[in-house]
């Protein structure tokens, strides 16, 4: 069975990358094509344009996660791969409600992570493996809630499956079901905690996390409002972005309790201390 390391910029996924040598190690990187989170170097925006095949203007991500993946790419070889830009998701035709306005991506339909991470995962594993593979995933020991509720959505061969359309019935998409990857859990396997990968990267200094790093997307809605809020002082372009999506969206917004407008006038929260995972069970946005 085939091997495959999923990047995503993170402490977790890298250490794997580093310690779990495998068959392909891919990066899906998230794309927006809104100048207002223009990647500030041009060299590089040219280099990452030329490793995905398409014009890079900017991430939601951060955008030091560019330079760490660029820095683990002298280490081992990574194919970097892409889907749409985010924008291009929101505004798909497939996505437009009665009123002509789009659905947002939210905590109940993360079809964000399936556009912009699943999709160019499984297009990528497509045209180089098209067997099930063994897909390692950065859930650290204490972190086996995580694995459990992953194991779970599991078919009875053990096997992860993703919906995709698998042909036409008239003018319709005529949908199925394809089996592509048995994850694995190599870190909570050999007990390595959030202590250890911390301890690797404070010793190994060749990749330099900054400090309070945090991976995925700098607005991601799973995270709380002041957690957004404490994101917003550190790249308010980014923070501003998920805001202009609600606003040309409206009133579709990415969250139920609270809008991005809302939380960028929070009082700052400068004394609090957050990790660099958020509490996410998808498996494909940060790992």
């Amino acid at each position: 069975m085939k091997t495959v390391n999923s990047l995503s910029g993170g402490k977790s996924s890298s250490y794997i990358a580093i310690h779990y040598p495998s068959d392909y190690n891919v990066f899906s990187l998230v794309r927006t094509n809104d100048t207002s989170c223009l990647y500030p170097d041009a060299k590089v925006r040219q280099i990452v344009s030329d490793l995905i095949g398409c014009d890079f203007v900017g991430t939601t991500e951060q955008d030091a996660i560019i330079r760490i993946m660029l820095e683990l790419s002298e280490k081992i070889n990574i194919d970097w791969i892409t889907g749409e830009a985010f924008e291009d998701i929101i505004n798909g035709s497939w996505n437009k409600g009665k009123n002509g306005s789009h659905y947002l991506p939210n905590q109940m339909v993360r079809y964000c992570t399936t556009h912009l991470k699943m999709y160019p995962i499984f297009k990528y594993w497509k045209q180089n493996i098209n067997e099930v593979c063994e897909m390692r995933i950065g859930f650290r020991k204490g972190e086996e809630r995580r694995q459990q509720n992953m194991l779970a959505k599991l078919n009875k061969n053990g096997n992860e499956e993703i919906k995709i359309v698998v042909g036409k019935k008239g003018q319709r998409n005529k949908w199925g079901m394809v089996e592509w990857r048995k994850p694995s859990f190599p870190l909570i396997d050999n007990n390595i905690d959030s202590k250890a990968v911390n301890k690797y990267w404070s010793e190994n200094k060749e990749i330099n996390f900054p400090t309070g790093y945090y991976n995925n997307c700098v607005g991601c809605f799973h995270r709380s409002p002041l957690f957004l809020n404490k994101m917003y002082q550190e790249h308010p372009n980014k923070i501003k972005w998920f805001a202009k999506q609600e606003e040309i969206n409206a009133p579709n917004t990415f969250r139920k309790d609270v809008n991005f407008k809302q939380i960028m006038n929070f009082a700052p929260q400068q004394e609090m201390d957050f990790g660099d995972f958020s509490d996410c069970d998808s498996g494909y946005c940060g790992l």
